[in-house]
C-alpha cells in the first residue's frame, strides 16, 4: 500500500470579470478495493456553493455555483488517497472468450453496448489502414492483442503536450503522428472497439516520481481501459506504455473524453484574453504527517 498527496490546481485569468455559469469538476478518484479516498479539500474563488453527486458512469462530481463576477477563476483540490497496487502477473486462463475475436457473454454485452460502438468517423479510412497492420490474430490471446496495440501506440507516436482544450480525433492522430495523452488514450479506446473491444476513456492522475522519462506527468492524464473476460476492466497506458500500473489513479470513466473533462462550465460575457494554467503534484504522502 503507498499513500499520495494529490494537489491540483487550475487558475483561469480574464481580461475583464465575466459572471459563471455552472461549474462540473471531476477531481475526486473513485473509491474500491484498490483505492481509498483518506480525506479532501476543496478550495475556491470567487464565493459560491457546491453539491456532490454520482453521475450515470457512477462518477464523483462537484457541481459548482459561483455566485459573484470576477477576472480570476480559480480550483484547488487537495486529496490523500492510499493506493492498492495489483501488477499485471501472467495468468493462465481457459477460456476460448479470451482469446479474439473477442467475445462477452450475453448479459456482459447488455451492459457493454455502448462502450463497443465506434464514436468517431474515419472519413479517409486513415484510421483503418493504420489497424490493418496492427489487426488481431486469429486465436491471439485477447490480453497479448491489447498488450501489443499499447506498446505499438507508445512505440510509434510522438508525445507532445498542449495547453489547449480538446482531443483530436483518431485519424487526426494518425494522420499528425503526434498527440498528448488524451489523444493517444482515445486512439487506443476507438481502435479497440473496431475490432469488437468495448473500451472507455479514463482521466484521473499519474505519480510519476522524480518525471524521468515519464509522459503527461505534472498535468492530469488519460488512458484506456479495456474489458476482458476472467479479467474485468483493466488499464492501459498507451502514452507511457503502462498497464495495471499502480501509478495510474482513476477519477473518471466515460464514452468519450468530453464527459470526463476535470473542469467543464461556461462563463457569461465577454472576458477578453483568457489564461489557463493547470498544475498538478502527486508525491508520497509523509508517514509521521499520516500518522499525526
Amino acid at each position: 500500500m503507498s499513500r499520495l498527496i494529490i494537489r491540483h490546481e487550475t487558475r483561469y485569468a480574464y481580461e475583464r470579470p465575466v459572471a459563471f455559469g455552472p461549474h462540473q469538476l471531476l477531481v475526486r478518484p473513485r473509491g474500491g478495493h484498490a483505492l481509498r479516498v483518506v480525506k479532501g479539500a476543496l478550495t475556491f474563488s470567487p464565493r459560491g456553493e457546491t453539491r456532490w453527486r454520482y453521475d450515470a458512469y457512477g462518477n464523483c462530481v462537484c457541481q459548482l455555483n459561483v455566485s459573484e463576477e470576477s477576472d480570476e477563476f480559480f480550483i484547488l483540490s487537495e486529496l490523500e488517497i492510499e493506493r492498492f497496487p495489483a501488477p499485471l502477473e501472467p495468468q493462465e486462463v481457459d477460456d476460448p472468450r479470451t482469446a479474439t475475436p473477442i467475445v462477452y457473454f450475453p448479459s456482459d454485452r447488455a451492459v457493454l453496448g455502448p462502450y463497443i460502438e465506434p464514436v468517431t468517423l474515419d472519413p479517409e479510412g486513415l484510421l483503418l489502414r493504420w489497424l490493418h497492420g496492427l489487426a488481431p490474430t486469429a486465436g491471439e490471446p485477447a490480453l497479448d492483442y491489447v498488450l501489443r496495440l499499447n506498446r505499438a501506440i507508445h512505440q510509434q507516436f510522438d508525445y507532445e503536450a498542449r495547453q489547449e482544450e480538446g482531443t483530436q480525433a483518431p485519424h487526426e492522430t494518425v494522420a499528425l503522428g503526434r498527440g498528448t495523452c488524451r489523444d493517444f488514450a482515445w486512439l487506443m479506446v476507438e481502435t479497440l472497439r473496431r475490432v469488437g473491444f468495448a473500451a472507455r476513456f479514463v482521466s484521473g492522475y499519474l505519480y510519476s516520481p522524480g518525471h524521468d522519462g515519464v509522459r503527461g506527468a505534472g498535468a492530469t492524464h488519460a488512458w484506456c481501459e479495456v474489458f476482458l473476460p476472467a479479467f474485468g476492466w483493466m488499464d492501459f497506458d498507451p502514452t507511457n506504455g503502462l498497464a495495471e500500473a499502480a501509478d495510474l489513479i482513476p477519477v473518471a470513466v466515460s464514452r468519450t473524453p468530453a464527459e470526463a473533462a476535470p473542469i467543464s462550465g461556461s462563463i457569461l460575457g465577454d472576458p477578453g484574453a483568457s489564461r489557463m494554467v493547470v498544475k498538478v503534484d502527486v508525491t508520497l504522502a509523509d508517514p509521521l504527517a499520516s500518522a499525526a
